[in-house]
């Protein structure tokens, strides 16, 4: 065989072999079996003693409500959590207010609804976020709250006050994810693609148990408080049907609101609750919040993480009383 006719046969096989890698890539996640989890129940039979159910906009939202008189307080977890996150302080809120902390659609014990399951914008979405808690409050009774908003529940708090401002009597904000949080853009792209929305429920189902645990370990000052129920707690709602499927249909709902340009147009009493030991939302980032909000008050809990509400519930409790008393 000639030099020539080495190097055609050579080149010959390199894009043989590309078109095989290509052909795989492309048709190789939509042959991927995704099979059904195991193990998991409708997220209602999950549900505490205490739990309630009302339907919204076409999903079932899970909800708990305690106390009575005014102001209401709504409750809004963040990414990953669920109405757990405010058992530590829900009954001490509630001889003073009447308080209702909520599920958000894909979460806890909500409903979690699959694409084509729904028409128009995805209910994962914050805008539809936001709509969902404004619905939650007409199908209450309620006409104005205190919106209390942890992580990226403070995202939609905050969202939903430069929507809704009649609709809010003030606004306090937990560690909020107000600049951070969302995907970065390459990711976000690239959530966007056909290939990736077709294995993502695989890549969470094997990824997210790794990701749980580094996150409940950087959301704490001091992790080893963390208690075996307080871990159950949160696990409990990874037995919920098509958690998984929820997850990424966050992760593809995704939508920057430029929020942080919307801050100064609030005028309802705020204050901002911050961690001194945040490692997930840096309190130098509620430190720009409390700025950028007119008259926004700002309370620092020392040796406190991202969930100040749970490590330092008696701090927290004190700062949203105090809070609440001023203003009314």
């Amino acid at each position: 065989m000639g030099r020539e006719g080495f190097f055609t046969r050579f080149w010959g096989i390199i894009l043989v072999i590309l078109a095989i890698v290509i052909f795989v890539l492309l048709v190789g996640p939509f042959i991927i079996p995704v099979p059904p989890l195991k193990n998991t129940v409708p997220p209602e039979q999950l549900a505490d003693p205490d739990s309630k159910f009302i339907s919204i906009n076409g999903s079932k939202v899970h909800y708990k409500i305690a106390g009575e008189g005014t102001p209401a307080l709504i409750l809004l977890h963040g990414f990953g959590a669920s109405t757990f996150t405010w058992h530590k302080v829900m009954e001490p809120l509630s001889r003073e207010y009447l308080v209702i902390a909520y599920d958000r659609t894909g979460f806890g014990y909500s409903s979690r609804p699959l694409k084509g399951e729904w028409s128009g914008e995805s209910p994962y979405s914050q805008e539809s976020q936001a709509r969902e808690l404004v619905a939650l409050m007409d199908a209450l009774g309620v006409e104005k709250a205190v919106l209390v908003g942890s992580s990226a529940g403070g995202t939609t708090a905050a969202l939903a006050t430069v929507r809704y401002p009649e609709r809010v009597k003030a606004l306090i904000l937990v560690d909020a994810a107000i600049f951070r949080g969302g995907p970065p853009g390459w990711l976000h792209y690239l959530l966007g693609s056909l290939h990736v929305k077709r294995i993502a429920p695989l890549l969470i189902r094997n990824y997210y148990g790794h990701f749980f645990n580094e996150i409940r370990a950087r959301a704490w000052h001091d992790p080893s408080k963390q208690t075996e129920e307080i871990l159950k707690g949160y696990k409990k709602s990874l037995r919920a049907d098509n958690w998984d499927r929820a997850l990424c249909e966050f992760g593809f709902a995704y939508q920057s609101l430029d929020l942080e340009k919307r801050l100064s147009n609030i005028t309802v009493p705020v204050l901002v609750i911050t961690g001194d030991d945040d490692r997930i939302v840096p309190s130098q980032d509620s430190a720009r919040i409390a700025k950028e909000i007119p008259g926004a008050q700002r309370v620092v809990i020392r040796d406190a993480g991202h969930l100040p509400h749970e490590e330092k519930p008696e701090e927290f409790l004190e700062a949203v009383n105090r809070f609440l008393r001023e203003v009314w």
